[in-house]
């Protein structure tokens, strides 16, 4: 996919970050580099590589790098704890682990609990000595084709969905799929290599930025505007969008949540007449933020729907603001959609039941054959989530069959969060559940019963979670209860 573009776009602008430019030619050389350094350390065919890196362009080299050599990108976040880590990285054993500060100074005085890892790779120079260093691979590596040979039907990424610290899932995609969701994608936004596309506040390790954004702009020959920084600043996005004259802005609710209640409040500061298609993605999008985004930005806002087994997307409104509001689309091309009851009957049209679907999904769940039956049965993905088609063929969203709470567009799974709050030693038992927040979504709510004769305070629940799980999974309301 890339070299292919590579050929045809060498001197265009692959990736804009911040005052860094890379084309699409560096990015080919840059990822070869990868690929043969990775082969010289001793990578084999299908081993796994960590990538434990927040969104940069050497996060980019190094994912299409460990393609190029055979090896399997496993896309990691970064705000794991170790808990977390040991249960991901335990799951999928890879024998290359690329972290950067400060998640290093956690990782490397505990690298006894993860053996496999046979090799870290820093961003950081600081500390050589203690592994590879990125710019030291780049520097002495070939920029020469890696000639590995590799089939469309090799597993190129795993990814992980469900809870870290409970039952981790890594959905395998192969070349194939990750390439027909690339054309899918960039057909579904009619998008062309003219197309600026912005990437904001959607990580790299997850398939809506991994597949939705970076491969389909390689796919395309569009070039990706990065706009720096791990936090959120509605203004620093939209400077980036006047300043590259973006077309596509793809994230979920939250972010378009926030740009509304800053121009209610602020106005309108900055020229956004180049943005020809929005999209929401990665939770659902309720109809008064698509009739607000309407009224403060004068621009359709198109909900998309999909889910990490399918690759990312599956449905998607018609980028021409044409779509039936409260839906989230049509279905895109290479995927069928039916709507099954309890006992797997197709359902007639706007009856509602389960989603399934069929198309370049998952391969599978990497060494759990049984967690893949369960979801993939005569050719069809179960996708948990419930909703009806119209007569038209737009996809509606009703509901989950799956106990999930999605805060920001990022998947939370109660039996996570309730499997660290009750190793606490004051804890007896707790219910996990979300509640609706106008702004992010759904916040978490832990009800905690206490064992008898405990006291407890929230703050000491507050700081056992963040040193065991990512902070975003701590919960926003805690109730104490006595235990019976």
């Amino acid at each position: 996919m890339l070299a292919h573009t590579a050929r045809r776009l060498g001197s265009k602008a692959a990736i804009i970050l911040g005052e860094q430019t890379i084309t699409y030619a560096e990015l080919a050389g840059t990822s070869n580099k990868v690929a043969n350094a990775l082969l010289q350390a001793g990578l084999r065919k299908g081993d796994r590589v960590g990538l434990l890196l927040n969104n940069s362009l050497e996060l980019v080299s190094l994912f299409l790098g460990t393609i190029k050599a055979g090896g399997i990108a496993v896309g990691l976040d970064t705000r794991y704890r170790l808990d977390e880590l040991d249960s991901v990285l335990g799951s999928c054993r890879p024998r290359f682990l690329t972290a950067e500060s400060p998640t290093l100074e956690y990782i490397l005085p505990a690298l006894a609990r993860f053996p496999y890892v046979e090799q870290i790779i820093s961003l950081d120079p600081g500390y050589r000595g203690r592994g590879l260093i990125y710019e030291d691979v780049i520097r002495a590596s070939s920029a020469a084709e890696p000639g590995v040979a590799l089939s469309e039907d090799d597993i190129a990424t795993i990814t992980y969905t469900s809870g870290p610290s409970t039952h981790p899932h890594g959905a395998m995609f192969s070349h194939r799929c990750l390439s027909a969701e690339a054309a899918c994608s960039a057909a579904g936004f009619a998008q062309t290599e003219r197309d600026i596309v912005m990437l904001y506040a959607l990580p790299l390790h997850h398939m809506f930025g991994q597949t939705t954004v970076l491969l389909t702009c390689l796919y395309q020959g569009s070039t990706i505007v990065m706009v720096p920084g791990t936090g959120i600043s509605i203004n620093t996005l939209m400077e980036s969008i006047e300043k590259h004259r973006g077309t596509i802005l793809l994230g979920v609710p939250y972010i378009f949540a926030l740009a509304i209640k800053m121009a209610k409040r602020e106005g309108i500061k900055h020229d956004l007449s180049s943005l020809r298609f929005c999209g929401s993605g990665g939770a659902p999008l309720p109809v008064e933020t698509i009739l607000e985004f309407k009224r403060h930005f004068g621009m359709a806002l198109g909900d998309l729907w999909g889910l990490t087994e399918a690759v990312s997307q599956v449905t998607c409104q018609p980028p021409d603001g044409s779509g039936k509001i409260g839906s989230c689309g049509i279905v895109l091309p290479g995927w069928q959609v039916k709507i099954v009851d309890g006992a797997g009957n197709e359902l007639a049209v706007n009856q509602p039941g389960e989603i399934l679907v069929k198309g370049h999904f998952t391969r599978g769940y990497y060494n759990d054959p049984e967690a893949t039956a369960k979801v993939i049965t005569d050719g069809w993905l179960h996708t948990g989530d419930l909703g009806r088609i119209d007569e038209d063929g737009y996809v509606y969203i009703t509901g989950r069959k799956k106990r999930m709470i999605i805060l920001k567009g990022q998947n939370i799974y109660p039996d996570d969060v309730e499997t660290v709050i009750k190793t606490h030693p004051k804890v007896a038992d707790v219910r996990v559940t979300g509640l609706p927040d106008e702004l992010r979504g759904e916040i978490v709510k832990a009800v905690i019963y206490l064992k008898p004769g405990e006291e407890c305070e929230e703050a000491e629940i507050r700081r056992f979670c963040y040193e065991r799980m990512a902070d975003y999974k701590t919960p926003k309301i805690m109730v104490f209860e006595k235990s019976a």
